[in-house]
């Protein structure tokens, strides 16, 4: 899990020039995401930022742990806004009351932080394991989301460092290559990358979370297929594009993790 970073003397900064560092970092103009998906600035506050966090879903609980360490610019994976309408009741409710009584701002940014070459989520998982990325493949709205990367690891070892690095989630699944020379990575729900392997000479794909289904694909199609959880694969970007906006503009930093097994 990232460490927490805490800058004892700091200015606060600008919601505005704080905004403009992320949407320019991430690049979210440039990406199309999911209908019902709005990245950059979610829910605005009323004082400059004094502390910056990161976490992967705008549930009530972060939101809660965020107001109890003071953090009050809130960088997020899952935004607020997936599904139509709804009424501002129950725990809707009580997640606007905390931001505003807490003056607590949210950032997010969904498939920018999937498709980044340096900062996103697939690029920071191929480094985490020292996996080469060689290109890039399955692209949404014209920008690809999955790393393809080059491996001469054999799966025993690939398997080893994946079940160190996500210890509570890691599931292997291997019915391809004992020594695969190409690793796809799709982090988060990944099953969208599994019809675009055997066009990119590859049998091996890292992700998320899968289906019950996919095992007896993985069986048929003879892949290696590694699961480790949605939740997190998905903590690598909103973990990078906090700190570096928290070390540019000299102001605290943490990441407020969930139990989340899934």
């Amino acid at each position: 899990m990232p460490d927490n970073n805490n800058t004892s003397t700091h200015q606060p900064i600008s919601l505005e020039t704080l905004v403009n560092f992320c949407d320019t970092r991430t690049r979210r103009r440039e990406v199309t995401d999911f209908p019902g998906a709005i990245n950059g600035l979610q829910f605005a506050k009323q004082h400059p930022v004094q502390k910056i966090g990161a976490a992967v879903d705008a549930g009530l609980v972060p939101f809660q742990e965020a107001a109890r360490q003071g953090v009050d610019f809130l960088i997020v994976h899952h935004g607020l806004f997936w599904h139509p309408q709804q009424p501002v009741t129950g725990a809707i409710y009580e997640k606007y009351r905390l931001l505003i009584e807490n003056d607590i701002a949210v950032y997010s940014c969904h498939l920018p932080l999937d498709a980044h070459p340096e900062i996103g989520n697939n690029a920071l998982l191929a480094a985490a394991l020292h996996l080469p990325i060689q290109s890039w493949f399955l692209p949404h709205e014209g920008v690809p989301m999955a790393a393809l990367c080059t491996s001469d690891l054999p799966r025993e070892e690939l398997s080893a460092r994946l079940r160190a690095l996500f210890p509570s989630s890691f599931t292997a699944i291997e019915f391809g290559s004992t020594k695969p020379s190409r690793i796809a990575i799709l982090t988060g729900s990944g099953r969208s990358a599994l019809s675009a392997l055997a066009a990119v000479g590859c049998d091996t794909l890292i992700t998320g979370e899968l289906r019950q289904e996919h095992f007896n694909a993985a069986q048929e199609n003879r892949w290696n297929l590694y699961p480790c959880g949605h939740y997190a694969t998905e903590v690598f970007g909103v973990t990078a594009l906090a700190k570096e906006a928290a070390t540019h503009f000299r102001v605290p930093f943490a990441f407020i993790p969930t139990s989340c097994p899934l």
